[in-house]
């Protein structure tokens, strides 16, 4: 398999000096109607022909007559040989900001996912010649991934008990699997990847509904698990401060009541109205 050949071409200037040169003689031989002035006009077409600019950041693949002959990648003016067949292929960075696709992750739950990838060609030869179009590569190469990469993981930890990353809170381990997977793709069209990144991800809307809805749920309980233990640790310390201090001597079934009073009032999600006991202790 051929490698990418860095050509060093003539300078242009030099062929635009010929090209001139050789268009005096047709001129003269015009002005006095010589029918031969058109035969000599021809190799001052071909020295036209041959000139090449060669922009910032872009490059020119060259090949003659079925064979590679090499890549010009420093700009400027340029002569080569008019046979040359010249493809420019652009060296600059490009972005690929992809459209949400439908697929399904680990559990088979429909999401919605999108990628940022910032890529510019590497290899030129490659990229002219190992794969058809390498523009069209990329965003084919580009979507293979992003639903390899759905499919490994679930949409949120939740999910899957056993699942230790997943695609909402995977973040920067996450990118970097999308960042490798799409490096060993396209390499093969000579193409590098600069950054590439999850931008877009959410359920699917025939299922969004329903997952919000336990999303909610699973805070709630997480919550109410928090007040809870947080209104235990507050029951034991108020009936350790009674004893300790001795204010108030209590029976187990006095303290079984106070701490199910204690308990109703911290863990309730509303405002607790208070009843005032004017008689005694136990009545």
């Amino acid at each position: 398999m051929e490698k990418e050949k860095i050509m060093s071409p003539y300078v242009g200037y030099l062929g635009l000096f010929i090209a001139f040169a050789l268009l005096i003689g047709p001129v003269l031989l015009a002005v006095y109607f010589s029918p031969w002035w058109l035969l000599l006009l021809l190799p001052d077409l071909f020295c036209w022909i041959g000139l090449l600019v060669v922009n910032p950041n872009e490059s020119a693949v060259l090949v003659l007559f079925g064979n590679y002959a090499g890549t010009i990648k420093r700009n400027g003016f340029y002569w080569v040989n008019p046979f040359f067949i010249r493809k420019k292929i652009s060296l600059r960075a490009r972005n690929l900001n992809s459209e949400p696709i439908k697929v399904n992750d680990k559990l088979g739950n429909p999401v919605m996912i999108g990628i940022v990838l910032v890529w510019r060609v590497e290899n030129t030869f490659k990229a002219a010649f190992e794969v058809d179009d390498y523009i069209r590569f990329v965003d084919i190469q580009s979507e293979a991934v992003i639903r390899k990469l759905a499919g490994a993981y679930p949409y949120d930890s939740h999910d899957d008990l056993d699942a230790d990353i997943s695609l909402r809170s995977g973040g920067e381990e996450v990118n970097g699997e999308l960042e490798q997977e799409l490096t060993e793709r396209l390499k093969i069209a000579g193409i590098q990847v600069m950054e590439s990144r999850i931008a877009y991800l959410a359920y699917a809307s025939e299922i969004a509904g329903a997952m919000l809805r336990r999303q909610q749920a699973t805070a709630i309980v997480a919550a109410r698990q928090k007040i809870v233990e947080g209104a235990v640790s507050m029951v034991e310390l108020a009936l350790e401060q009674l004893s300790t201090k001795e204010i108030i001597n209590l029976d187990e079934e006095k303290k079984a009541a106070m701490v199910s009073n204690l308990m109703v009032v911290l863990c309730s999600d509303k405002d607790v109205s208070p009843v005032v006991n004017t008689g005694t202790l136990y009545h």
